[in-house]
């Protein structure tokens, strides 16, 4: 083996070791990454979301006063 071959490889191996470590590094700040946050306010107590069109309701409610939907419980 002559020195550019030797040389081409070190290259070579070089590069996968850096692309190994991105792909390493991706994944874990996708893992860390916070869940996304809910369109609702976090105090919905007494109250019943519509599914259709996320209308707070009483809840008594059968229906929305929104949409006119059907509430779930």
């Amino acid at each position: 083996m002559d020195q550019t071959t030797q040389l081409l490889l070190l290259i070579l191996a070089a590069t996968v070791g850096i692309l190994a470590t991105l792909v390493i590094l991706r994944r874990q700040r996708r893992e860390a990454a916070p869940a996304p946050d809910s369109p609702f306010a976090v105090s919905t107590e007494g109250e019943k979301r519509c599914p259709k069109c996320g209308m707070g309701n009483l809840w008594t409610d059968r229906n929305c006063i929104s949409c006119g939907g059907r509430l779930p419980g």
